[in-house]
């Protein structure tokens, strides 16, 4: 949900190369409001998906309670705009959608890998350690793993961070990637 909401961010590029986002940014509305709206946008169609793959999940049996699944719409919609606004800061001076698709892989494959998605993270050499702290998706997955193991004897050996920790850095990394990404693509939309 973290990659689609992101990836789905690469319609204001679209925006932009069709000149639709200067007629939106003549408006008398704030920029960031603009791009907030945007990125709610795309976390709402990336929570579409999201319930496609949890509905799938009960399908094929994974057993799931009231209150995991209810936990884990609530954080996957957090997820989801943490996602369109590190999605922003990526886009926010890429001028066409091909760029946009020949560079999302590149930053997003690596997130996978150093945010435990397929293999466990909890002993990494420093090196990747570093790597993956500074990885966004690192703090969205370990929050959706809090959600799902709360209460479950699993719990300690899966979830790497606390809730105070994953809910800070997406706070602080959310509120970067907005007021950066917003400045920096209005700025090159002025520019252009």
């Amino acid at each position: 949900m973290f990659q689609s909401a992101a990836i789905g961010m690469v319609f204001l590029i679209e925006d932009r190369e069709n000149d639709f986002s200067q007629e939106i940014f003549v408006s008398p509305v704030s920029r960031y409001s603009i791009i907030l709206g945007k990125i709610l946008g795309e976390a709402l169609v990336a929570m579409v998906q999201g319930l496609s793959v949890l509905g799938f999940g009960i399908l094929i049996g994974v057993s799931l309670t009231l209150s995991q699944i209810v936990g884990l719409l609530a954080i996957g919609l957090v997820i989801c705009l943490f996602g369109g606004a590190f999605g922003i800061l990526l886009l926010s001076n890429i001028s066409s959608q091909r760029a946009a698709q020949q560079i999302f892989p590149f930053i997003m494959l690596p997130q996978f890998f150093l945010a435990g998605v397929f293999t466990p993270i909890a002993v990494l050499p420093w090196y990747l350690d570093i790597l993956s702290r500074i990885s966004p998706m690192r703090y969205a997955v370990d929050i959706a793993r809090i959600v799902y193991y709360d209460g479950l004897p699993d719990y300690d050996f899966v979830v790497l961070d606390s809730l105070a920790l994953n809910t800070l850095v997406m706070t602080v990394m959310f509120a970067v990637f907005v007021l950066f990404g917003t400045a920096v693509f209005v700025r090159a939309e002025r520019n252009r």
